[in-house]
């Protein structure tokens, strides 16, 4: 049997909707969408609120309104990995292929791959949240503080939690795609 007896024979009436079930994760792509159209609109506000301020802002302030900025760079390209990778892995084929704006890891994107590019996403996000939190840690104590000692202190360990449960993905991952040796 050639690979076009297989692709032209039809599906079972089950085969057929359990396979189509996956289109019922499109809303929730189009949602992500929308949630990224929303980071675009909290991006502006807060350049705006940068720009606007620059020269009464110290260089502090200015530091953490940056750090925030990338902090939503960063959280929109955790959507787009999601959006467009997950939508190619488990939804419907993109068909991007040569189109010169496709992204380069989407070429070689599947499950495992999303999951380790997912989590290194997390890590990028979570240090510049705990970089700003270290910054602004010589507060701790005062009046307008925002952060206690138990609370950076948490910070860091769910931070050093999402590293340790990275390394585990890629070691798994890793492990996975070793091939077999025999004997």
């Amino acid at each position: 049997m050639n690979s076009s007896d297989r692709t032209s024979r039809p599906l079972t009436p089950m085969a057929a909707l359990i396979f189509s079930s996956r289109w019922l994760q499109l809303p929730l792509y189009l949602g992500l969408i929308i949630a990224q159209g929303v980071y675009v609109m909290l991006f502006l506000k807060e350049l705006w609120h940068l720009v606007s301020h620059a020269s009464s802002f110290g260089e502090m302030e200015i530091m953490l309104i940056v750090l925030g900025l990338i902090d939503v760079v960063m959280i929109s390209n955790l959507l787009v990995m999601v959006i467009v990778g997950g939508y190619e892995t488990f939804v419907s084929r993109l068909r991007l292929e040569g189109h010169p704006d496709s992204p380069e890891w989407l070429s070689h994107v599947n499950a495992s791959v999303l999951k380790v590019k997912l989590a290194m996403a997390i890590i990028g996000i979570s240090s510049i949240h705990l970089l700003r939190t270290f910054i602004e840690a010589g507060n701790i104590g005062s009046p307008n503080s925002r952060f206690t000692e138990t609370g950076v202190m948490w910070q860091t360990i769910i931070h050093v939690t999402f590293i340790l449960s990275a390394i585990g993905i890629a070691y798994v991952d890793k492990l996975l795609a070793a091939p077999v040796k025999e004997h």
